[in-house]
């Protein structure tokens, strides 16, 4: 019997895409030895030249598997392959963005997940049509070419044909990734027609970024058998619509405990003093975005407040009832790469001493 490995990796277009392989191994006699050691897998090589990671006069890239879930598609005992890009002599490629996140927290899968950053990721996305394979986004589901439907209001979190389109994609989603093990803790329509969100966590630094990107791919492929593109532009539609996010949730454990709502206020005050190395971190096309409009503060301003969703940072109103818990950065972009974004979260987490460092 044989055993299908897809290896899934990151581009070097920006922002990234998602490319993927199938290695097909004998299946090793106790397949249960296989499950989730990625130590054992092969390294595989790859044409840099054809995903903008090499030339063609010296193409070899290498794959390095580091995150490794069951195979939603295939089903059981195939698997999917997250993978770093190496160049040839095995140093890391400078489009690989995980390795100095999993450098930072190298012993993160050894310590409990109390001592460690959380994450919460809500993942916005458009699905639109595509026709002819140009380049652009295409048109949300429910638009027409020169017909748009009537204005935002009534679609987010809305019921019935006239309100959402897309659920059936959304649900095959969400059950694939629960079926694999990914922290998904909820689903919804959002403003725009065509328009989801999904969320995971909550997360750790490196895990959590892992999954997330897991989680992307299952989404392409599901709506590639639907024959629908999924968007992840900041602003696929101009006008009076809104864009599409990745709000990050984020917490220390010095946040999460008594008297942490100290620490959350630090942090938003050091965040503003770091804001263009965050706006650098935070996804391509992002200005199309953060205009100030459509619950966004503008990207050349920083702010923060509570319960307030036109600030770059929005404290929930819990953490002024309980005096702990969490901050919310709505600055980052659909297309955001969660590597960049955490490392950059959790560097500026621990600028100070008050905080126990990892």
């Amino acid at each position: 019997m044989k055993i299908f490995l897809e290896y899934v990796w990151l581009d070097g277009y920006k922002p990234s895409n998602l490319r993927s392989k199938t290695k097909v191994l004998d299946l090793p006699k106790d397949v249960k030895e296989l499950s989730n050691k990625i130590d054992g897998l092969p390294m595989w090589s790859f044409d840099g030249s054809s995903t903008k990671q090499a030339e063609g006069t010296d193409s070899d890239c290498l794959l390095k598997p580091v995150y490794m879930v069951d195979d939603p598609f295939r089903g059981n005992p195939h698997k999917l392959v997250l993978c770093e890009v190496l160049n040839a002599d095995g140093s890391p490629h400078e489009t690989n963005t995980r390795t100095e996140l999993e450098e930072r927290y190298k012993n993160e899968s050894n310590r409990r997940k109390e001592d460690l950053p959380w994450f919460g990721w809500e993942q916005e996305y458009t699905l639109t049509t595509k026709p002819n394979f140009k380049e652009g986004e295409g048109l949300p589901l429910g638009f027409r070419p020169n017909e748009s439907p009537r204005a935002q209001g009534e679609f987010y979190c809305g019921v019935g044909s006239n309100n959402v389109v897309g659920r059936k994609i959304t649900e095959e989603h969400l059950q694939k990734c629960v079926e694999v093990g990914l922290d998904v803790s909820g689903v919804n329509a959002e403003v725009m027609l065509g328009q989801w969100e999904y969320q995971i966590g909550p997360v750790t630094p490196v895990n959590g970024s892992d999954q997330l990107w897991i989680s992307r791919y299952i989404l392409n492929r599901v709506a590639e058998e639907h024959g629908v593109n999924v968007s992840y532009h900041p602003k696929p539609m101009k006008g009076d619509w809104n864009g599409s996010g990745c709000h990050v949730n984020f917490s220390t454990p010095e946040m999460r405990e008594e008297g942490g709502q100290r620490f959350i206020e630090e942090m938003c005050e050091r965040m503003g003093d770091l804001r263009n190395e965050h706006i650098e971190a935070y996804g391509e096309h992002n200005e199309e975005r953060l205009t100030g409009n459509h619950e966004t503060s503008k990207i050349t301003e920083y702010s923060w407040g509570y319960s307030d969703r036109g600030r770059s940072i929005r404290i929930p109103v819990s953490v002024r009832l309980e005096g702990k818990g969490y901050l919310e950065d709505r600055r980052p972009s659909s297309n955001c790469d969660p590597y960049k974004v955490s490392l950059r979260m959790v560097e500026t987490a621990y600028l100070t001493t008050e905080i126990t460092t990892i």
